[in-house]
């Protein structure tokens, strides 16, 4: 019991640590109450590792997160190139439960008997090449993650890099208070919005939405484009310079992605 409590409160300090970077975001829904997204690329080696990470995840870590109630979403990419990468995100209920999920699989029984395969794969047969990881915290406007439709075939993945700190800042307002709306009205589907805390390209936001198929992607961004909405909000003062960059990755959903 102890040990649970000092992992309760470290997450909250984590947390607060998280949120405290964010010098000028909105904090009217309290970090507990957002997901906390983990986001890992794996840059895979070839040949059958693949399957090798689809098998741990099947066998060790989807069971080990459904517990906490997590989801995990797995993801190629759509160019399909040779060495494969592939994208995998830990969508958690908050910080606490993000830390707490690291910390627990460290010691965790079942979950370290149902990964010895993975661990003990020898090291001139490695799985990846390096991976990184993202850490998000979710926006205001879309709290928790939204589980995409059955005939979801097309992921697009959206980092929009900031020349500072308030410029991130208010283009995250931005999409509170103006785009997300306007998001679901043109049909641009979202899984989830996340301010980066920690990852490459900071200060930064990652977001992903998801699409029937290309076709139904172009036609939707079109619809944002030409709208009255879009043309009146981004020529606003307040949402100036906010986007110094954008990069984007199409992806298709893994067989075994819960998402």
């Amino acid at each position: 019991m102890k040990r649970r409590s000092f992992l309760k409160k470290s997450a909250v300090v984590a947390g607060s640590a998280f949120t405290a970077s964010s010098l000028h975001a909105s904090a009217s829904v309290p970090p507990a109450e957002k997901d906390f997204y983990e986001l890992k690329v794996f840059r895979l080696t070839g040949g059958g590792a693949r399957n090798q990470l689809k098998k741990y995840y099947n066998e060790a870590v989807i069971p080990f997160l459904d517990k906490r109630g997590a989801k995990v979403g797995a993801f190629n990419e759509y160019s399909l190139e040779d060495p494969p990468t592939m994208y995998i995100l830990h969508a958690h209920k908050s910080p606490q439960e993000y830390w707490e999920a690291v910390q627990e699989m460290k010691s965790d029984k079942k979950f370290l008997d149902a990964a010895q395969e993975y661990f003990k794969l020898p090291a001139d047969q490695p799985v990846y090449e390096r991976y990184e990881t993202f850490l998000m915290e979710a926006f205001d406007g879309i709290p928790h993650f939204k589980m995409p439709d059955k005939n979801r075939g097309l992921f697009e993945l959206r980092t929009y890099e900031s020349y500072n700190e308030d410029a991130g800042h208010r283009k995250v307002k931005m999409f509170n208070k103006e785009e997300l709306p306007l998001f679901e009205k043109v049909g641009l589907h979202p899984v989830f919005f996340g301010q980066l805390l920690a990852g490459r390209f900071m200060p930064a936001l990652t977001y992903m939405l998801w699409f029937k198929d290309m076709e139904q992607r172009e036609t939707n961004w079109g619809k944002f484009g030409s709208s009255n909405e879009w043309k009146e909000m981004k020529d606003k003062p307040e949402y100036a310079n906010t986007v110094s960059k954008v990069r984007k990755k199409f992806l298709l959903p893994a067989d075994f992605s819960q998402i």
